[in-house]
């Protein structure tokens, strides 16, 4: 035989349903939102190797010393790693802004949802007020 669920109030089932069950969700949610970020600009990654050759091109100096060559090769290897850091630190800033983009949309849908039951009062009177 079946047992039947415990009996309780069904205004305190939703309050606990709409205050601690479904916010617990969101905030699940929106933290593996912001981890997908995170992970999807590789923005740890881009800050360990801000300043590594862009894309390894880096040339290695001959065994011989020429004095031209060596400044040729040095400054040509500077270049690579300022393109590298430029083009990762447009990634970074690029993940950082859709970061907080998330993050504040993420505030606005907690709030949307702890308003939600006043918003619903709110309308209900003022039909009610229309109407009559």
């Amino acid at each position: 035989m079946l047992n039947p669920a415990p009996k309780r109030n069904i205004f305190l089932q939703w309050f606990f349903w709409h205050f601690v069950e479904v916010p617990r969700e969101l905030f699940g949610a929106w933290k593996n939102f912001l981890k997908f970020n995170f992970n999807y600009f590789s923005i740890g990654l881009l800050v360990q190797t801000l300043f590594s050759p862009w894309r390894a091109d880096k040339i290695d100096y001959p065994r011989g010393f020429d004095f031209a060559q060596y400044f040729n090769i040095f400054f040509s290897n500077i270049i690579s790693r300022c393109l590298g850091a430029l083009v990762r630190l447009v990634f970074i800033a690029t993940g950082l802004i859709v970061g907080i983009f998330m993050f504040g949309v993420g505030i606005m849908i907690l709030v949307f949802w702890f308003s939600l039951p006043f918003l619903i009062v709110f309308m209900f009177f003022y039909a009610i007020g229309i109407i009559l």
